[in-house]
């Protein structure tokens, strides 16, 4: 599924048709849905939804039962070795040599892997914020430290697409918001596309452009963070008052007004749908009928509200 905004050659990775089968079990069901450089996707779905498959079909780890994966101009079924290359990722969580320091692990890790420098080392630490941590060896490290050596590992060999499962799981709250911002970082200096699968809707929504959201291995939807829905030019809006009853009655014979809550007698609350342009009107009618308004909010749906929405309240995992 390609958006208006993407182009052929700005995409990176494209899921063709995927499905994957074990025994009469069908895991992942016919999905589709691309991604191109420099953006942050969000994977989610309920638990049992197909995500950890979905990721383990990308970078390789279990085969595809039918469809294609392209990555680059690579296929994952027909030129795999050319396809990985192109990829990084941390799946679970990432391992190293405990007793050797980070730059070590990173050396090691450059032997194995064509065309990698101690220059590039240098430059994905200081991407990642590690660059003061390199000689310290890693059983000293935090978890959060643990994981910026994960991606500073996936990123040395100059990915196209960085994937990532769970990559906050066990932060505390300023690890969490450090990580958000390294991976803001990579998709905006690197041009990295960065796949990230998590449970943290409130982070997701915070770090991704776009959600793709799948149910029992099916897509339900690929949407953009934040868009302004075009079907749907009605806002709604929580107003505290000091007479609700009096607020109620004025506003239901206002034409293009729907009084959806009220909670509080007196100085309470009120919450109303309307046109966008009739928000003024609606306030002067208030204040000219002696109704105090102490606070006014617009109440937008959060990512979690869609997702429950989308998924039909089934768990977020």
């Amino acid at each position: 599924m390609k958006t208006a905004t993407q182009s052929a050659s700005s995409i990176v990775l494209q899921l063709d048709r995927v499905t994957k089968r074990i025994g009469k079990k069908t895991l992942v069901n016919d999905l589709s849905f691309t991604m191109s450089k420099g953006e942050i996707v969000g994977l989610l779905g309920p638990n049992g939804a197909g995500k950890t498959t979905t990721i383990r079909m990308i970078v390789g780890l279990i085969s595809m039962t039918e469809g294609d994966i392209r990555i680059g101009d690579y296929s994952i079924r027909d030129n795999f070795e050319k396809a990985i290359r192109h990829v990084g990722g941390i799946i679970e969580n990432p391992e190293f040599y405990s007793y050797m320091t980070g730059m070590d692990n990173l050396k090691q890790y450059m032997r194995m892997s064509e065309g990698v420098t101690e220059a590039r080392i240098m430059e994905v630490s200081k991407l990642v914020g590690l660059e003061l941590a390199l000689d310290k060896k890693v059983k000293a490290y935090s978890l959060g430290m643990r994981q910026r050596l994960g991606i500073a590992q996936a990123l040395l060999h100059n990915p196209s697409v960085l994937i990532l499962d769970e990559p906050t799981n066990g932060l505390d709250p300023a690890g969490i918001r450090e990580m958000r911002g390294y991976m803001k970082e990579i998709a905006e200096k690197e041009g990295i596309a960065v796949l990230v699968s998590s449970h943290l809707l409130s982070e997701m929504e915070q770090m991704c452009s776009r959600v793709v959201v799948i149910q029992e291995g099916k897509l339900v939807t690929v949407r953009s963070i934040g868009e302004e829905k075009q079907s749907e030019p009605q806002v709604t809006l929580s107003l505290q008052v000091s007479n609700v009853e009096k607020t109620t009655e004025l506003l239901k014979g206002q034409a293009g007004v729907k009084v959806e809550k009220e909670s509080g007698a007196g100085n309470g609350r009120i919450h109303i749908t309307l046109q966008h342009e009739e928000i003024p009107s609606v306030v002067k009618a208030l204040t000219n009928a002696g109704v105090d308004i102490y606070r006014l909010e617009e109440l937008k749906s959060t990512l979690e509200d869609e997702f429950m929405k989308w998924t039909e309240g089934n768990r977020i995992a």
